[in-house]
């Protein structure tokens, strides 16, 4: 019988969870009906899902860039911004 090893989150599952778990928590925020340190458990824990976020698109932007040339990664271009009228 053989033992399945336990399936790790991919990373663009993990951001989306993130991202999920930040629009909640800025939503209650926004309702201004939490107490000073509930705010600021919020707040601290909002940064540590920003963070999580932004990890998780440094890591998608590394896999484009090594899947559009994986001998020279360092080639690849910044993407361009986006803007918000461009759609």
């Amino acid at each position: 019988m053989s033992e399945k090893a336990p399936q790790e989150t991919s990373p663009v599952a993990d951001f989306e969870a993130s991202l999920d778990a930040l629009e909640q928590l800025v939503g209650k925020m926004e309702d201004g009906e939490m107490s000073l340190e509930e705010s600021l458990a919020a707040y601290e824990r909002g940064v540590g899902l920003y963070r999580r976020c932004q990890t998780a698109l440094e890591q998608a932007e590394l896999r484009v860039r090594l899947l559009s040339d994986p001998q020279d990664p360092a080639s690849g271009e910044d993407f361009p911004p986006l803007h918000g009228n461009d759609a």
